[in-house]
């Protein structure tokens, strides 16, 4: 019974951390996001060093209570989501609706996911939402950068 409430605690603590985080103009992140960065580095097509920057932030900000990179938390670890079949982390236990997804992780779906998890994937325990477009596009770089399948599974 206590781990069940402990749970919820933490569930409504995600929700209430991602709602209570900074907002950034759209404006602010659309300045950001020029094709190539000044700097140069290696990173995915059409991302910005700054908009993987705010992506970062982002992400931890709006997600970091409930997902970590390299960890399982509340949500399952998020190191080289991108390029990967949803609900395939072996040491999580999804919800039978992720686990029975048949999605890879791109930019397309991750962006659908954020927006809204329960219409992409019905029957989800993650009931947060990113609604910010510009936000989710920020986020969704970040993820990206950090795989080795940046490119993969993308309709562009």
């Amino acid at each position: 019974m206590l781990a069940e409430i402990g749970i919820a605690l933490s569930a409504s603590a995600c929700l209430l951390y991602g709602a209570a985080a900074m907002h950034l103009s759209p404006a602010s992140i659309s300045e950001q996001a020029s094709p190539t960065s000044p700097e140069g580095g290696d990173h995915p097509p059409g991302a910005s060093l700054e908009l993987i920057q705010q992506g970062e932030t982002l992400y931890q900000r709006r997600c970091g209570a409930c997902h970590s990179l390299d960890q399982n938390r509340i949500g399952p670890m998020h190191r080289g989501v991108y390029g990967r079949k949803a609900g395939s982390v072996e040491s999580f236990r999804y919800s039978p609706a992720l686990r029975d997804l048949d999605v890879i992780w791109n930019s397309e779906t991750l962006d659908a996911w954020l927006q809204n998890p329960t219409a992409f994937a019905p029957g989800t325990t993650m009931g947060f939402r990113l609604t910010n477009a510009e936000e989710r596009r920020a986020i969704v770089a970040y993820l990206r950068s950090l795989s080795d399948a940046s490119g993969a599974g993308d309709p562009d």
